[in-house]
């Protein structure tokens, strides 16, 4: 089975490198220090499903020439993962389908009074969004692939990460957001074949993981392998990677995994 992971970005909400700062990290010419928002692809057997539609999301699907997904998954309403909600435009021009749209009750609520006028009975001209509401109340599938909601603690709103299995291919968890993993969704990480997770900067953050608490979540999990993502610009791709333990590395934006 051909199925493919790609970070179509790995950065914190405010990206790297970041407005007005001239750190090292910013300055920096190695472009795996250049970090978008937070966004993911999981391509499957022909299914192209979109995690968060980030602001960064048109020049992410640019890069990637990515010209057409079968539904977007959303982990949070923080606006660096929904403000380019109107980019989605792009892959509605080519079907007739509504575009099916994963998300909880909480975030689903902020995404109609956000983007109202997509959601609207009155939404009925070609060319626009034209979202097809989906409330996550436990697993789904898209063919064979199944898709595991995973709540986790992230500031003050519901926050979800996915675990994606398909018979056929490895595991993988993806936690772009989040600062503790509940014991239940904790087990649900048990031994996947490969681990993402949130590790904003070595410091601690009271919404976010820090490096070390990334490591932990990773020692506890036992993944088979583990990436690192949505990185500030205290974060050096070269100086972390280095610093890491065995099995764990810095993801990048548009990093490619087989599944």
């Amino acid at each position: 089975m051909q199925g493919t992971f790609t970070f179509l970005g790995t950065g914190t909400s405010v990206g790297v490198p970041v407005i007005g700062c001239k750190c090292r990290v910013c300055t920096s010419s190695d472009p795996h220090n250049k970090r978008s928002r937070s966004s993911a692809l999981i391509q499957m057997g022909g299914t192209s499903l979109l995690v968060d539609s980030g602001p960064d999301l048109r020049e992410q699907a640019l890069r990637e020439d990515l010209r057409e997904i079968d539904a977007v998954l959303y982990t949070h309403s923080h606006l660096d993962h929904v403000a380019g909600f109107d980019e989605l435009r792009a892959f509605c021009w080519r079907r007739d389908e509504l575009l099916p749209m994963h998300a909880t009750r909480e975030c689903m609520d902020t995404l109609i009074q956000m983007f109202g006028w997509a959601f609207s009975e009155k939404n009925i001209y070609k060319g626009y969004v034209k979202p097809d509401p989906r409330i996550i109340d436990g697993p789904f599938f898209y063919g064979d692939l199944k898709i595991t909601p995973l709540p986790v603690e992230h500031a003050a709103v519901e926050t979800i990460g996915y675990r994606f299995d398909h018979p056929h291919a490895r595991s993988i968890a993806y936690l772009p957001d989040v600062k503790r993993v509940p014991n239940d969704t904790m087990w649900q990480l048990r031994e996947v074949d490969i681990l993402i997770v949130d590790a904003l900067r070595p410091e601690p953050h009271p919404t976010h993981c820090s490096i070390g608490e990334a490591l932990e979540i990773i020692r506890q999990a036992t993944p088979g392998e583990a990436w690192l993502t949505h990185l500030g610009h205290e974060n050096d791709h070269t100086i972390l990677g280095l610093e890491l333990p065995a099995g764990v590395h810095v993801a990048w934006d548009g990093l490619k995994i087989a599944l």
